[in-house]
């Protein structure tokens, strides 16, 4: 009876806990956890933000880094949904072969019974009303010790099923429930995105109707404009070498592939503002994407030196092309590719989106000898 008891707690506890493919299981932590990292990253960023002076320029990044944090939280959501789906269809496969094993193990059980009873080991009839179910037969029953003696392998496999079954059972309520739980609070965050949405756009279109507002916004953007140039500065007095044969860069010109497939909303040079008249200096162009293109390629190869966030260009990727030649891609919703990597021509390397864009959803596009910005329609494929 103590061996029967005994190996029972054995089966009950390891069967409480889950038993999943473990390289699934690595898997989806790994990518929990960079999301994770992801989502802290973005909130010291915001705190930093937000102890910052406050200007419209700040407002916008602040709105663009709220909605980059939302959209991880709900990736971070969907991915644990996908986890606990993945789990829960591997824990409703393992139920109906549980059910069967148990189906005859309780057969064997029956034979077994009536096996003692025709050797008048004890009262069969007396035994059978006596429980309530077939479990309480190894409970209540004054014959268990006996029982067990006879058959322990068969008494301890038909409980140890019974108690996998019930665990499984178990896990199938808490996951369901696990899944609801992650649906409405997806639900949740898509709602705060909304919001953020509509923020962003009340911001820029007071930018854009308001004199007063449009001309602080002008004056913060040439401030940010000098604040890229120190960076590009700094960046051109770092030698770089590539560990592979490159062509110049100027050796492509006018024959790059475009960054994005799409219709330029803003070009390069010098801008009038229709309503204000105001001039503003364009170091770049603004390229709002076709229909379902939203993949940003790399115009040339390079080794990529730059992938954060910078004020005032919201998520900005910076190409090395060699010989001081850089492109610049601004407003990325996400980064495909990290600082330090190599990338050759037309390869993916960011997803287009609005933040910090007055365009809404565009990539912002450079090209730079040294500090010099150039006339990236000059560099492209005609079209």
């Amino acid at each position: 009876m103590k061996k029967v008891f005994s190996l029972f707690l054995a089966v009950v506890f390891f069967f409480l806990v889950p038993v999943f493919p473990q390289k699934d299981v690595s898997e989806y932590e790994e990518r929990l956890q960079k999301i994770a990292l992801q989502i802290n990253d973005l909130k010291s960023k915001i705190l930093e933000e937000e102890k910052a002076q406050s200007t419209l320029l700040s407002k916008l990044d602040r709105i663009g880094l709220k909605k980059k944090l939302i959209r991880k939280e709900i990736s971070l959501y969907n991915l644990q949904l996908e986890k606990a789906n993945s789990e829960l269809i591997s824990i409703k496969k393992r139920i109906p072969s549980l059910k069967a094993k148990l189906e005859r193990e309780k057969k064997s059980i029956e034979k077994i019974l009536i096996t003692l009873y025709k050797f008048g080991e004890f009262n069969f009839l007396e035994f059978i009303l006596q429980a309530r179910d077939v479990k309480t037969l190894f409970f209540e029953g004054k014959n268990l010790t006996l029982l067990a003696q006879h058959q322990d392998r068969v008494v301890s496999d038909y409980l140890n099923t019974l108690d996998q079954l019930s665990a499984l059972e178990r896990n199938q309520r808490l996951k369901t429930e696990e899944i609801a739980e992650l649906i409405h609070d997806a639900q949740q965050k898509q709602s705060e995105l909304e919001d953020q949405e509509n923020k962003n756009r009340a911001l820029i279109e007071e930018i854009e109707k308001n004199k007063k507002t449009h001309l602080q916004a002008l004056k913060e953007l040439r401030e940010r404009a000098q604040q890229l140039q120190n960076l590009i500065k700094e960046l051109v007095k770092v030698e770089k070498g590539f560990p592979f044969p490159f062509v110049p860069l100027y050796e492509r010109k006018g024959e790059l592939p475009w960054p994005l497939e799409g219709k330029i909303v803003t070009n390069f040079g010098l801008q009038r503002h229709k309503i204000f008249k105001t001039v503003t200096l364009n170091n770049g162009i603004e390229v709002a994407p076709n229909k379902n293109m939203t993949i940003i390629k790399a115009v040339h190869s390079g080794k990529v030196v730059y992938a954060d966030h910078f004020k005032g260009y919201g998520n900005l990727i910076i190409v090395d092309h060699g010989m001081t030649y850089y492109s610049l891609y601004g407003h990325c919703a996400e980064f495909l590719v990290e600082k330090g990597d190599l990338v050759k021509a037309e390869e993916p390397i960011a997803v287009v989106g609005d933040f910090g864009s007055f365009k809404g959803i565009s990539l912002y596009f450079e090209i730079r000898f040294k500090t010099k910005p150039l006339n990236p329609l000059q560099w492209l494929k005609r079209r």
